[in-house]
């Protein structure tokens, strides 16, 4: 064979060598790849399709603990962005770690092994999304009454390590919307408070524990929820504040956490029509995102959006479909559906024509697609990241987090607050007298058992208004007693405690949750907050009745007003 046919033959090998490499994908960049987080996300951007890009701006949920059919088509046939999970799914914590690593292992079936972002709501207190065998912890007024930010610090790390342990590695917290307006009953204690200085200290110090379990952070619901009395899930709030007050009292923390780097913000879906923002939700709106948070902040980071199916945004745009576009527009590079949509809905089909149809409009969903891998690409690869496929051996061991219940039932005793009245402790069962321990929540009236043993008992409900008969029940058992003890929740709670005004016995009122229904109800001996209807909170709240510790809490924001 002469010279020039062995060259010929040595080029054909290597050329088809090298055709098929690029066809089995052998030597393409994928998750796994070596390199700086924005320098791979540029290389797996630019070997995406427009579908493979836009997938990555969906984040869904799914009704029931095992993964419906539609949720494993959007992730095999789709390769979405991430999963929500929701408090539907999690009541059997080792069925939904099961269903954790099945969708991580669906997810890396595909060419670029991209993981999923694996996000739910943990704030602490009220809000735990993530139920079964997870700490039910004080929360985050109870941090704002110790006013401690090593508290929020550990608050954050105790509630990550246990996320980390399920394999979620985002957690939609720290809530910094401010107590604003207390008649709020969808923020209450779920605020720090209502001064938005601590508001942001706290919230730096509780995310900052959450990436030091390597949990990703989110901060919400920019640019504020904390003063209105109504509900996002329902309709659209209208917030009537000027953009000066809005820098200076609820931005305040967004302005802080940008600075320290927090990596994620979500939006809400809130309107403030004495702002350039007008009548639109911020949620989707470009002045709120791109021009307040982005130019002006400064933020970096990813934005991602409250549910889109939530009325308050669903109804201003018209479809689900309009908010999302309107969402991405605005600046959102995750779109939050609590919900799995069918593979061929709109919400869908009509991003992908817009895609084809505006540059402009593509550009911004690839440029969301390369803000959300990269987030992913510095978390999820972290030596600390949770683990993608958890284990029953370390769950047993990790939840409850043996060091975080401790500190939570510490924080829980440093954060019970003397709101009114005098200090009633100690009381001991001897001083008490006879003793009726009243109350919605069937562990405030256990442990209010274990400190008066002798006690007599009466559970009213908490969601509906007392009855004529509980109202009778109730009030005779008072006249046998001495002392009254009584959780207080909410309003139903007040009318019941009002029927006793003028028994002339000790009443000692324990506020759970939300201590603004103390105001109503003054003429009680004594005023008590704690924070929370965790078992902690009950223990420290008995505890301090007994004397066993010190009311040291301070009230974490400035009442309104004192009515009887």
């Amino acid at each position: 064979m002469r010279l020039a046919e062995y060259k010929i033959l040595f080029f054909s090998v290597i050329f088809l060598s090298f055709s098929w490499i690029c066809a089995t994908g052998i030597g393409a960049e994928d998750f796994y790849s070596p390199g700086n987080p924005e320098e791979l996300a540029g290389k797996l951007l630019s070997a995406m399709s427009d579908e493979e890009a836009l997938a990555q701006t969906f984040m869904l949920g799914w009704v029931g603990a095992d993964p419906s059919p539609a949720i494993m088509d959007w992730i095999q046939k789709r390769h979405i962005g991430g999963i929500k999970i929701f408090g539907w799914n999690t009541e059997d914590t080792y069925r939904l770690a099961n269903t954790v690593g099945t969708l991580q292992k669906a997810s890396l079936q595909s060419d670029k092994k991209i993981p999923l972002l694996v996000a739910t709501d943990q704030e602490g207190g009220w809000i735990r999304h993530v139920k079964g065998l997870t700490s039910e912890t004080p929360g985050n007024m109870a941090i704002g009454a110790s006013g401690v930010p090593r508290d929020a610090y550990l608050a954050g790390y105790y509630i990550g390590r246990e996320l980390s342990a399920l394999g979620i590695n985002m957690n939609f917290a720290p809530s910094v919307d401010l107590f604003t307006n207390q008649q709020s009953v969808l923020i209450g204690p779920r605020a720090f408070g209502d001064d938005p200085v601590t508001a942001g200290v706290l919230g730096i110090a509780f995310a900052k524990g959450l990436e030091k379990a390597g949990i990703i952070p989110t901060a919400k619901h920019y640019p504020g929820h904390g003063d209105t009395e109504l509900d996002s899930h329902g309709v659209l709030p209208q917030i009537p504040v000027s953009f000066n007050t809005l820098w200076n009292r609820e931005l305040v923390p967004y302005r802080m956490l940008s600075k320290e780097g927090i990596p994620a913000i979500m939006t809400g879906h809130l309107a403030f029509p004495k702002t350039k923002g007008g009548t639109e939700p911020a949620s989707i709106n470009r002045w709120f995102i791109t021009t307040v948070l982005r130019e002006t902040i400064g933020f970096k980071g990813l934005v991602i959006t409250d549910d889109l199916l939530m009325n308050g945004v669903t109804t201003a745009a018209g479809s689900l479909s309009r908010a999302a576009k309107l969402a991405l527009e605005a600046g959102n590079d995750i779109l939050m559906m609590s919900k799995t949509p069918n593979l061929s809905d709109p919400v869908w089909t009509s991003l992908i024509d817009a895609m084809k149809r505006e540059p402009a409009f593509r550009q911004r969903v690839r440029d969301a697609a390369r803000r959300t891998l990269i987030l992913k690409l510095k978390y999820l690869k972290q030596p600390s990241a949770p683990p993608l496929y958890p284990q029953v051996d370390e769950i047993k061991r990790r939840l409850p987090d043996p060091e975080g219940k401790a500190f939570f039932l510490n924080l829980a005793a440093r954060s019970v607050t003397l709101v009114s009245g005098t200090d009633p402790s100690p009381l001991a069962p001897a001083q008490a007298g006879r003793v009726l321990i009243a109350a919605p929540f069937e562990d405030f009236i256990t442990i209010g058992l274990r400190a008066y043993p002798n006690a007599d008992r009466f559970k009213y409900p908490y969601s509906d208004e007392s009855s004529q008969a509980d109202r009778l029940t109730f009030q005779g058992l008072v006249k046998q007693a001495d002392t009254v003890i009584f959780c207080l929740a909410n309003g139903y709670g007040v009318e019941l405690l009002q029927t006793i005004r003028y028994s002339g016995k000790r009443v000692i009122v324990i506020s759970a949750l939300s201590p603004v229904y103390l105001q109503r109800v003054t003429w009680n001996t004594s005023g008590i907050a704690v924070y929370s209807y965790a078992q902690e909170s009950f223990i420290a709240a008995f505890s301090a009745l007994l004397g066993r510790i010190p009311i040291q809490g301070k009230l974490p924001f400035t009442m309104k007003g004192i009515g009887n």
